[in-house]
């Protein structure tokens, strides 16, 4: 997808992509992770059918029990692939915009293909409306493509870090393979050969394709640029380059041994040199095996396996369409404003970002005492454009703030020029203002609300 680049203020380079065809805008409308606008307003939820793995990444540390963790192979609790099935028709009746089911792991889901394949089967089969969503490190991809087509799956992601088996060599430390445990550069050989051969039969098989890449800084960092072109020229939709989760209390190889995650600077300096050439994902959270909600909210430890079992599925497809009617009309509305505004300003001036706490549906409508995450706009005076996110700690847990943690919320979000928030205290307040950083109450649309700031701001 060919898209044109200009340099901006703000050190990031902005991307204009040519319009997504309108039966691929169809199959990704309601699907969080696979249009950015989704993510605003539909929830998706994994369920953790699939221990097993066939690979080993020096990134991974597959914990059990670990409910204050939010990282990809992360889960509470195992579910059988009947007990995934009842937890969907429950949630899908409780969160009416939940519209995608995720089979992400702990494991890797084509490992387990029988629990996998199984639990997809049971939800097609009693809710037909909930989108069918994979994600594979794609070593066993071209086995089961026949198989994922024929379950209607439409989406898969697949994790792709390297076209360089050199480069392989020090992500993976083995594959599991035909019975054998492959190590060294065939081992990321072969992975890399099944990885690209699995892509090309999605493309063949008209099944659209994520692929998530983790930025290692000094290992594979400059080396994605390349993993990009290879997958585009593969039929990939969407790229999503992530930074490496790598504390040493998580317990794996890079954590261990001090290899660092990349910082938001970095991250987003690769996303911008790869958006030129295909669609870049960056609302990404990152999410665990038994996630449930919207994105940058988890709602999993309200359906543990002792609290859904006892209750009663109250799945509703009338229900639930009338949610999404309702849904699709607020967007709507939202596109149009926006549309108008940018009609109305045809000069657009120097590129700042601004923070924004938001509970979703594109309104600013979190106190920031509460946010554990602030999204990220680009703002230049005719839109407001989502370009990222922070994960950051919450300031407010027992009804009073600590200073060490408005600290760390203010270096997060030390490049923005504002933070929007439905309340701030007058303590952040303060300090917000000291550390250049200008905050702004209001309950109002993301794009109003970050407009009204920047002429604001424009005019001191």
């Amino acid at each position: 997808m060919a898209m044109a680049k200009a340099p901006t203020s703000c050190g990031c380079t902005s991307t204009t992509p040519q319009k997504v065809d309108p039966k691929i805008q169809e199959r990704i409308e309601k699907h969080p992770c696979y249009s950015e606008e989704a993510h605003h307003h539909y929830a998706r939820m994994h369920v953790a059918v699939a221990p097993a793995c066939n690979i080993q990444c020096n990134f991974c540390n597959r914990k059990y029990d670990c409910a204050n963790e939010s990282r990809p192979g992360v889960v509470s609790e195992l579910l059988t692939p009947e007990e995934a099935a009842h937890k969907v028709l429950v949630i899908a009746g409780k969160i009416p915009q939940m519209t995608v089911l995720g089979i992400a792991g702990p494991g890797d889901p084509l490992a387990n293909p029988q629990q996998t394949f199984r639990t997809f089967g049971l939800v097609a089969e009693k809710a037909p409306d909930i989108k069918l969503c994979l994600s594979t490190n794609g070593l066993m991809l071209p086995n089961y493509v026949d198989q994922i087509k024929e379950l209607n799956i439409d989406h898969v992601t697949i994790t792709i870090n390297m076209v360089d088996p050199k480069i392989g060599t020090k992500i993976y430390p083995w594959v599991r393979y035909q019975r054998k445990r492959w190590t060294g550069e065939e081992a990321s050989q072969l992975l890399h050969e099944r990885q690209m051969e699995g892509l090309q039969a999605l493309q063949e098989a008209d099944i659209l394709c994520k692929v998530n890449s983790v930025m290692i800084p000094g290992i594979n960092d400059q080396h994605l640029v390349e993993v990009d072109e290879a997958i585009r020229a593969r039929g990939a939709f969407l790229h999503n380059i992530m930074p490496l989760i790598s504390a040493p209390e998580h317990g794996t190889y890079f954590g261990l041994n001090g290899q660092r995650g990349p910082t938001p600077k970095e991250l987003k300096a690769l996303q911008d040199s790869c958006s030129g050439n295909m669609k870049m994902m960056r609302h990404c959270r990152q999410c665990r095996a038994d996630a449930v909600g919207l994105l940058g909210e988890d709602r999993s430890q309200e359906f543990t396996k002792d609290k859904f079992l006892e209750m009663t599925p109250e799945y509703n497809l009338e229900k639930r369409q009338e949610v999404h009617a309702h849904i699709k009309e607020v967007k709507e509305a939202q596109q149009s404003a926006k549309a108008e505004r940018i009609a109305k300003k045809k000069a657009r001036g120097e590129k700042i970002l601004i923070a924004v706490a938001t509970k979703g549906g594109g309104i600013v409508n979190q106190h920031f005492g509460h946010a554990k995450e602030f999204q990220i706009f680009e703002v230049d005076g005719v839109e407001a454009k989502f370009v990222g996110h922070r994960k950051i700690d919450q300031y407010c847990q027992t009804g009073y703030g600590e200073s060490a943690t408005l600290e760390g919320i203010i270096s997060a979000i030390q490049d923005c020029k504002a933070v929007l928030a439905s309340k701030i205290g007058d303590c952040p307040e303060e300090m917000l203002l000291k550390a250049g950083i200008q905050p702004v109450q209001g309950y109002d649309t993301i794009d109003s609300l970050a407009l009204n700031f920047y002429q604001q701001f424009k005019q001191v």
